[in-house]
This record gives structure tokens, sequence and C-alpha cells, in this order.
């Protein structure tokens, strides 16, 4: 799969510019991105596509570079509350497997012994 790293977007040159990704789905089939960044001058919301195996520059691009759709100033503060809405969901649910995680005593004992057998094999390296 083809994947554009929306932080990577600073396409058209001189139009672009300060791009923060707020919620980005990652390198996942049907990944998209919402940013708040400068557009001509102006604080913008923008959205896009970050790529798949038919489109690898996503959608939209612009002579193969890949671009921000502008979201128009009307919808833009619902579309940056969402954005930050699932963000935030989404580093709660992080938060909660790395709790889950912690919680697993023998899954920390298996990860404990076989760090310490990575530095094992380091020591035996010398």
């Amino acid at each position: 799969m083809s994947y554009v790293d929306p932080k990577t977007v600073l396409s058209p040159k001189g139009s672009v510019s300060d791009v923060q990704v707020i919620f980005n789905v990652g390198p996942v089939e049907g990944s998209w991105s919402v940013a708040k960044l400068v557009w001509q001058g102006e604080s913008a919301v923008g959205i896009r596509w970050n790529g798949d195996e038919k489109r690898k520059t996503g959608t939209p691009q612009s002579r193969g570079n890949p671009t921000w759709f502008i979201v128009p100033w009307e919808l833009a503060p619902r579309v940056l509350e969402e954005a930050e809405r699932l963000a935030s969901q989404a580093n709660q649910n992080l938060a909660a497997g790395y709790r889950d995680m912690a919680a697993d005593n023998e899954r920390e004992a298996e990860a404990e012994e076989w760090c310490e057998g990575l530095i094992g094999d380091a020591a035996q390296t010398r």
C-alpha cells in the first residue's frame, strides 16, 4: 500500500506552510488526515486522503504532488472539532491498551526476560 505522510504535504510551494496534523488515520487502507495549516498567508483547515495503490500520492494532488483540500471556512470549525475528538479518542484507546498490557503480569515477565536476553546478546558480541 502506498502512503503519503501528511506532515510532508507542503504543496503548492508558496501557498502551504505550518502544517500541524490534528488527526491521521495512519498508513492503512483508506487513510485520511486533517490538519491546521497556513494557506496563502491565512489560517485554514485542510483534509486529504493519504494514498493507496491506485492513487499513490493520495487525493487531492496537483501535477503528481500531494496537496490539501482547504475546507470552506463555514465548515472548518466543525471539521477541526471532530478531528480533535477523534485524536483524543485514539490517544485514550492507546493509553488503555498500554494499561492493559502493563496489568498482564505474565506478559510483563516475558518482556523483561526478553530484554535481559538482549543485554546478554549485546555483551557477547564484543
